[in-house]
C-alpha cells in the first residue's frame, strides 16, 4: 500500500464521511493544515499556518477554508516525489509518549531488564516472572494501597524493577519521543537503528491536546521500540526510542465530536500486522479497555508540571509486546529492512508504514526555521 498512493479506503474508517478529520498535506508550495468534513478536503492554510495554530485559536471551522474537492479525488502521494503527499498530522505539538500503561507491556519491559537486552535470555526470565506475578498486575490499581503491598512481596523477592515503579507506583512514565517537526507519517519509511538487533513496533493510539491539555481528538501511531538497548539500561531510552524516523503518527487526527469521543479511545481496539519480505507475518492486538491509567489521567500526568503552549500528542502505550520467534527458537521478534507494518483501529483508521534502517532512512532536514521561512515566503504569517 506504501507503495502506491493514498487511498480513502486502505487508510480512514468506514463511518470517515460522518466524522471530521485534522491533518496535513503537502505541496510545491509547502505543507499546509487541512480538515476534513462531509468527504470534502478543505486547505486551512489561510485561517492558521500551522495545526498547531489551527487548534490554538479555535479556527477548527471547514467553512473558513478552501475546498479542495473529495478527499478520495486528491491523489495524495507519500515519498517526497510525489505532487501532493501527505504528511504527519501535527507539525509544532510536543511529541510526548507514556510508557508501561498496561500490565502485559510492564512484564516485557522487566524482562528486557533482565535479560540486559539479551533476546537469546528473555524466555526463561519471562516464565519465571510470570510464575511469580501470575495476573496480579492486571487486577491492581497504580498508586493503590494494593499496588504498594505488591510492591512489597516483590521487593521481597528480589523481583521488583524501575518499570514496575511506573507501572503500579503513583507516577506515571512520561518521556520526550520525537523532536517537533520530525515525525512521519502515513505511507513513509520508519527507522529502526542499524545496530539494533532486537527491536519491535508499538501500536498505539495518540490524544492530540491543546496547550491547556485538553484532547480535541486521536490518531494512531507507531512508537518503533529497541528492546535491546533499553534492556541494557534504561538511561539509554533516548537512544531506544528517538532516532531518525522512529516515530510515525496518521493519517489523520479524528476530532472529537458528538459521534467520536474520549469514550472511543478508551473502548479501540488497536490491530497490528507485520508483513516481512521474507514471507513472514505477524499479528498482534492492544485492547485499550485494558489500560492501567485512564487517558485523561495520563494527560493531567503530562501537563502536572510543564507547559506546551503549540499543544502537543501523547502515545497512550501498548499491550502488545511480541514474543512470536521470527528465526532462532527462543529469540521472539525483530524487524527486518521492508517489513510493512499496518496499525488500525475501526474508529480512527490505518496507518501504514515500510521499514528501513534509521540511517537509510531519509534524513530529516525541514526542521522550525525552515518551516517558519516557508510560512513567510507565502504570506501566511501574517494570519496567525
Amino acid at each position: 500500500m506504501t507503495d502506491g498512493g493514498f487511498t480513502v479506503a486502505d487508510a480512514l474508517p468506514a463511518d470517515w464521511r460522518e466524522g471530521r478529520f485534522l491533518g496535513r498535506i503537502a505541496d510545491a508550495a509547502g505543507p499546509s493544515p487541512v480538515l476534513v468534513a462531509g468527504g470534502i478536503a478543505y486547505d486551512m492554510a489561510r485561517v492558521a499556518p500551522t495545526v498547531s495554530a489551527l487548534v490554538e485559536d479555535g479556527a477548527l471551522d471547514e467553512s473558513a477554508g478552501v475546498a479542495l474537492g473529495p478527499l478520495e479525488s486528491l491523489a495524495l502521494g507519500a515519498g517526497d516525489a510525489a505532487p501532493r503527499r501527505l504528511l504527519s498530522p501535527i507539525d509544532l505539538q510536543c511529541v510526548k509518549a507514556a510508557g508501561v500503561t498496561f500490565a502485559v507491556s510492564a512484564l516485557e519491559r522487566v524482562i528486557e531488564e533482565k535479560a540486559r537486552g539479551d533476546a537469546g535470555a528473555a524466555a526463561a526470565v519471562r516464565a519465571r516472572l510470570e510464575g511469580v506475578i501470575g495476573g496480579s498486575l492486571r487486577a491492581v490499581l497504580p498508586g493503590s494501597d494494593e499496588a504498594a503491598a505488591l510492591k512489597a512481596t516483590l521487593i521481597a523477592d528480589g523481583m521488583w524493577s524501575q518499570y514496575l515503579e511506573v507501572a503500579i507506583g503513583p507516577d506515571a512514565e512520561v518521556f520526550t519521543k520525537s523532536p517537533v517537526l520530525s515525525t512521519i507519517g502515513w505511507g513513509g519509511e520508519v527507522g529502526v537503528r542499524s545496530d539494533s538487533t532486537w527491536n519491535n513496533p508499538e501500536p498505539e493510539v495518540v490524544l492530540l491536546a491543546d496547550s491547556s491539555g485538553a484532547a480535541i481528538g486521536a490518531t494512531l501511531g507507531n512508537d518503533v521500540n529497541l528492546r535491546d538497548f533499553e534492556g541494557r539500561s534504561a538511561l539509554l531510552l533516548g537512544k531506544a526510542k528517538d532516532n531518525n524516523a522512529s516515530c510515525s503518527l496518521g493519517p489523520f487526527v479524528r476530532l472529537f465530536d458528538a459521534g467520536f469521543t474520549m469514550d472511543d479511545v478508551r473502548n479501540a481496539e488497536v490491530e497490528l500486522l507485520i508483513e516481512g519480505a521474507d514471507g513472514y507475518r505477524l499479528t498482534g492486538a492492544s485492547s485499550m479497555n485494558q489500560i492501567s491509567r485512564d487517558p485523561e489521567t495520563l494527560l493531567r500526568h503530562t501537563m502536572s508540571e510543564h507547559q506546551y503552549p503549540d499543544g502537543f500528542v501523547l502515545f497512550l502505550g501498548t499491550l502488545f509486546a511480541p514474543t512470536q520467534d521470527r528465526d532462532e527458537p527462543g529469540h521472539g521478534f525483530t524487524h527486518k529492512t521492508g517489513d510493512l507494518v499496518t496499525i488500525s483501529a475501526p474508529r480512527i483508521g490505518r496507518l501504514v508504514n515500510h521499514v528501513t534502517t534509521s540511517k537509510a532512512a531519509a534524513p530529516w532536514q525541514f526542521g522550525i526555521g525552515d518551516l517558519m521561512r516557508n510560512l513567510a515566503r507565502r504570506g501566511l504569517l501574517a494570519t496567525s
